[in-house]
């Protein structure tokens, strides 16, 4: 299968908001349309500090383990979030190949070797055409990603987003960024969101995330003046094991791998606040952390602190985002509907 690009039309005159607001920071998207899935790499312009947090109770991650504090690499070349389940780990091997070709790598002797961590969600069964013969196409897609990746890039459904989904409605890939009040650094996010539970509150278009939008991002709707009878009534998605949100959250502050790996702890919060339920069991919630090393800290224990609850603040409008970006897939039945398709996009914001 040859990848495919799906362009999605930005609203005019929408202020941008990315994780590539982030200086040394870049976002490639490759997907198929027919398979239904697709791979987006972060890329690191210089190597990268970095952190993880698992928290879902079925992920599928590659090369985490490296990023532990008391391991001996201490930076990371690019990370990627891929659909395609186990399969799409495969989406690693062709950053790696695109990275080792430009030079890139942790240097062992007079070899290079690219290091990319990578996290995956499962979207084999959103009614695709997942017949790809022997082996995957995920190694060309995430060779395609990086070769695309740039400052500007597209959100809802492309990369990882193309076939997420959420229990009500069509996921996607999301991105936001802040300022941090009281630190000179800056926080971005990425997230594909592919849920368990719900990103708005209960079948409504209101998103959890609503007290955190920047202006009207994602409709400016606000939260609900009154709970919703069946916002907490439990959701019918799926198979155990089915469904993922993996996100990252950046900084150009200068922190080192266990200040990373707290950040990645409380950006989780950032989950917690934009979808309910989170972090079950059938869930492989993955947040990734890194540092770019540009700005330092003044406390680094106050300041760190600051840094993780814009992080969180920051993530839950990414998720926001995914979902309020995302587009039908054209043949895809299986799938929920668009939040475009239930609520309109006369409000539509950055």
């Amino acid at each position: 299968m040859r990848p495919s690009r799906l362009r999605i039309r930005q609203p005019e005159g929408a202020p941008v908001s990315r994780i590539t607001d982030i200086p040394g920071l870049r976002v490639g998207h490759a997907q198929d349309l027919r398979l239904g899935s697709g791979v987006t790499a972060l890329i690191f312009d210089e190597p990268a500090v970095a952190g993880v947090d698992v928290r879902g109770g079925g992920p599928g991650t590659r090369e985490t383990d490296l990023l532990a504090p008391e391991r001996t690499v201490e930076r990371i070349d690019a990370l990627v979030l891929s659909g395609g389940s186990a399969f799409g780990l495969d989406a690693a091997a062709g950053v790696m190949a695109a990275l080792a070709e430009a030079g890139r790598g942790f240097p062992v002797g007079p070899a290079r070797v690219p290091i990319v961590p990578c996290a995956v969600l499962f979207d084999l069964l959103n009614g695709g055409d997942k017949d790809w013969g022997r082996f995957p196409p995920y190694r060309d897609l995430g060779y395609a990603a990086a070769r695309a990746a740039d400052r500007a890039f597209a959100l809802g459904s492309v990369g990882a987003g193309t076939g997420a989904s959420t229990a009500n409605l069509k996921g996607g890939l999301g991105s936001a960024a802040a300022p941090v009040p009281g630190v000179a650094a800056r926080v971005g996010a990425l997230a594909a969101v592919n849920a368990f539970g719900r990103v708005t509150v209960g079948e409504g278009a209101n998103f959890w995330a609503a007290p955190y939008e920047v202006g009207d991002e994602f409709g400016g709707l606000g939260f609900p003046r009154t709970m919703p009878e069946k916002a907490f009534d439990w959701p019918r998605k799926g198979l155990a094991g089915a469904s993922t949100t993996l996100a990252i959250v950046a900084t150009d502050a200068v922190l080192t791998k266990a200040q990373a790996q707290r950040l990645a702890v409380m950006a989780q919060d950032g989950l917690s606040r934009a979808i309910h339920p989170v972090h079950t069991p059938l869930d492989g919630d993955v947040v990734f952390a890194v540092a770019t090393g540009r700005v330092p800290l003044s406390d680094p224990i106050a300041d760190l602190a600051r840094l993780g609850d814009a992080a969180a603040r920051t993530l839950a409008r990414a998720v926001a985002l995914g979902v309020h970006r995302a587009t039908a897939l054209p043949g895809f039945d299986r799938m929920p509907p668009a939040w475009d398709q239930c609520f309109g996009r006369s409000s539509l914001g950055g």
